[in-house]
């Protein structure tokens, strides 16, 4: 069962409220939409300083050391995972603003909204105070922000997490979540939890057990 489906549950007639309202745009119409906010997003991060790439001149597509000049550089790393959960969050978030307010929201509409949501939380992230805060809450003395490549990928990331969670019936994106969450804490002993955490009431035993304690 997907979200979708727990809008109509079997015997009783469809909830207006319920289902996402038409698309008023076409579909591709909504791609250039979420093209166009990439584009700014990138054109904004690179007019604050962001370096384009690594500083190491290449791009990976891949880089698994979380405590590195280059983590958070590359096309992906363990933090790709917690954008995919965005997607999956900004998917539930917008399905229950609908479901509760009957608000005509549809699903590109829902779908530009958290790329809105994702872009300003890229571009906040990547301040010079954000950065400074992580640098003194966490072991993360390496981190000087995200590359402009790396920041756009996060993006993508949260696309095909909302996406996901378009079609994927509602236990497997919920396992999902918890899997990625438990297996990314247990190897680099981060995950989005930690971070949300980290970013709005630090705490010394959580620093510490991340630096190994």
């Amino acid at each position: 069962m997907t979200f979708a489906d727990t809008l109509n549950p079997a015997g009783r007639a469809p909830d207006p409220r319920a289902a996402w309202a038409p698309n008023r745009l076409a579909p591709g119409t909504i791609a250039l939409i979420a093209l166009l906010l990439i584009v700014a997003t990138a054109a904004i991060l690179t007019a604050m300083g962001r370096e384009p790439i690594c500083k190491c001149g290449f791009v990976k597509p891949w880089h698994g050391e979380v405590m590195s000049s280059e983590n958070s550089q590359h096309i992906a790393d363990w933090y790709t995972f917690s954008h995919i959960i965005h997607g999956f969050l900004f998917y539930g978030l917008f399905w229950l603003i609908r479901r509760i307010t009957g608000l005509p929201i549809s699903l590109g509409l829902a779908l530009i909204l958290s790329i809105l949501l994702e872009a300003s939380w890229e571009i906040a992230e990547n301040t010079n105070a954000v950065i400074e805060h992580y640098r003194a809450t966490t072991i993360s003395l390496d981190y000087y922000g995200d590359s402009v490549l790396n920041s756009v990928c996060d993006i993508l990331a949260m696309i095909a997490g909302f996406l996901a969670a378009r079609f994927l019936p509602v236990w497997v994106t919920v396992a999902s979540a918890l899997a990625m969450e438990l297996v990314v804490g247990w190897l680099i002993r981060d995950n989005l939890t930690l971070n949300v955490i980290t970013l709005l009431y630090p705490l010394d035993w959580i620093k510490a057990w991340q630096g190994g304690a």
